[in-house]
């Protein structure tokens, strides 16, 4: 790997392109963006367990560490 690394980068070769800014919420997407921050709605323990389950699962047959 690391010679695959230094090999791309002596060619000038990019491995991923830039993230972009974070566009600026401005209006009334910058209102609703802060009340939903403000108001986090809280998922039940039936939700959470579900989604444990779920997470488990696709653990459990992932091909990669997690």
């Amino acid at each position: 790997m690391q010679y695959l690394c230094s090999k791309l980068m002596k060619e000038g070769t990019t491995m991923a392109r830039p993230i972009a800014e974070t566009p600026i919420l401005y209006g009334e997407d910058a209102k609703r963006f802060m009340y939903n921050m403000h108001h986090i709605k809280k998922i039940s323990e039936e939700e959470r367990e579900r989604q444990r389950k779920a997470y488990e699962w696709m653990k459990s047959i992932a091909t990669f560490p997690i």
